[in-house]
């Protein structure tokens, strides 16, 4: 089927039923459908179609014929004429969103394309923000440059995992060795990678709502069925724990827990982390633990790696180097198996199939790792008082909370803000058409809330990483913008 025909006949059956994308959303939900705001654009737009279970279900509550829809009705080919075969996205992807790279910021793009300047507070990149990697991880690298030409060891180069191990003891991580460490091509790679080593397809795996997405996305496409538990922003963001206990079933396998938190800055204290691991404990539960903000912390609080309070668990914690070193280019990850090793052993072994099958991940990266961990922290001058990312955060906190109709939790970590709309003073009812409306009108690019699978329309992310002179510009269009906004 032609995707332009396909969004142009949707949108005319969209326009007869006097229905809106929203619309179209809650009625898949009240038939059990998994049908995002983001799958909807994507059909309006005519970014692609959908798979025919969901087709099925648009013809039905657009009262029209499916074959109308997807142009079938006139484009069979004549007698004689030659079978043209379309090749189409697999169906494992009709459930992976990734809106941090989604339909909105297409749409800046497209933009930047004419010519149009963007300001871009959608993703957590520093180097375009003037932050650049320590002087001395950059002469290391070009020292031993040409050293690393060849394939590492599948689990990363002994150097650089010693000093993550060395690092682990230092978090408190236990029952931890070499060879319990793996490099990866950032964490990204090795979210994946552990999913896709772990689930079955019906297996159950809880996420946190908000949530960096990539996790929801590479548990879908693993085959598991993601379960997101809520983290309560009248308690600082941190997780809900009844609602963890009210979404675990036998075929529960893990949790997943982001310490520091992206979108939301917070950061855990040791007592929820202690009673999370009881809930892993009582119900023989995985961990897996995001921690690749664990260095930008600040206000004197300390981050405490959840692995440390449960030896007699099997526990996965991930970190990095591409934000507290600020080589998010470099692609350079790590992940450390502590804990109760004995009781996954044959997950490790799946673990170890994938990485070898991906060779390595990126030498030269590994190669700084050392030097990184084990020299002077520069990061620590941009979190303290009088430091720019310390600044810019109270800065951006004050800046959006004096804004009418916005409130927010001030971040202690990482370089976010998730702040709040008041959806009634607004009339705020799809969160996706907020931030293009604001990208269109203002030209700041930012995500919404529903990008981090968080389901009220309500939120929106901010990173924060821009110079104070920015940020002010920044603030005082969003200001404007709200002034006389309404959906």
């Amino acid at each position: 089927m032609s995707n332009e025909l396909f969004a142009q006949r949707l949108k005319s059956a969209m326009e007869q039923q006097h229905m809106k994308q929203v619309d179209l959303v809650r009625a898949a939900e009240e038939r059990g459908l998994k049908l995002g705001k983001s799958h909807v654009s994507q059909y309006v737009s005519g970014k692609t179609v959908p798979r025919e279970e969901i087709l099925r279900f648009l013809a039905e509550t657009l009262q029209v014929d499916a074959g109308w829809l997807t142009g079938d009705d006139e484009t069979k080919p004549a007698d004689g004429e030659p079978y043209v075969r379309e090749f189409r996205k697999s169906t494992k992807l009709d459930h992976v969103l990734y809106d941090v790279r989604g339909p909105v910021v297409e749409e800046a793009d497209r933009m930047e394309n004419e010519g149009v300047r963007i300001l871009k507070l959608n993703i957590g990149n520093p180097a375009p923000f003037d932050f650049h990697a320590p002087d001395e991880v950059v002469f290391d690298l070009r020292r031993q440059l040409t050293k690393c030409e060849g394939y590492s060891p599948a689990n990363g180069l002994f150097s650089a995992r010693k000093a993550i191990m060395q690092y682990a003891q230092l978090k408190k991580i236990p029952n931890v060795s070499v060879d319990d460490i793996y490099t990866g091509n950032g964490v990204s790679e090795l979210i994946n990678l552990c999913m896709s080593a772990l689930l079955d397809n019906g297996d159950e795996i809880l996420i946190p709502s908000p949530d960096y997405p990539l996790w929801t996305a590479c548990a879908t496409l693993a085959g598991g069925k993601v379960v997101h538990y809520i983290c309560d922003e009248q308690s600082d963001w941190y997780p809900d724990l009844a609602d963890i206990r009210r979404k675990i079933t036998s075929r529960t396998k893990a949790i997943v827990i982001i310490n520091p938190n992206n979108p939301t800055g917070a950061l855990y204290p040791r007592e929820v982390l202690q009673q999370i691991v009881d809930i892993a404990r009582e119900h023989q539960l995985m961990i897996f633990s995001d921690e690749i903000y664990d260095r930008l912390v600040m206000d004197g609080e300390e981050h405490v790696s959840i692995a440390s309070l449960a030896p007699d668990l099997f526990c996965v914690t991930y970190s990095g180097l591409s934000k507290s070193h600020m080589v998010a280019g470099f692609r350079i990850g790590w992940m450390i198996l502590s804990g109760n090793k004995r009781i996954a052993r044959d997950y490790i072994e799946g673990i170890k199939m994938l990485s070898n099958m991906r060779l390595c991940s990126n030498v030269p990266a590994q190669s700084i790792v050392q030097t990184a961990l084990g020299g002077f922290q520069s990061v620590n001058s941009y979190i303290e008082p009088g430091g720019r990312i310390y600044e810019q955060r109270d800065y951006i906190y004050h800046a959006l909370t004096e804004i009418p109709g916005i409130t927010a939790v001030k971040p202690k970590a990482a370089f976010y803000i998730f702040p709040k709309l008041d959806i009634k003073k607004f009339h705020i009812v799809d969160d996706e058409k907020f931030v293009l409306d604001l990208l269109k009108e203002k030209k700041i690019l930012l995500i919404h809330g529903g990008g981090f699978n968080w389901h009220q329309p309500d939120h929106f992310r901010v990173v924060y990483l821009p110079r104070l002179e920015v940020l002010k510009e920044a603030a005082g269009k969003i200001a404007d913008f709200l002034s006389t906004y309404h959906q």
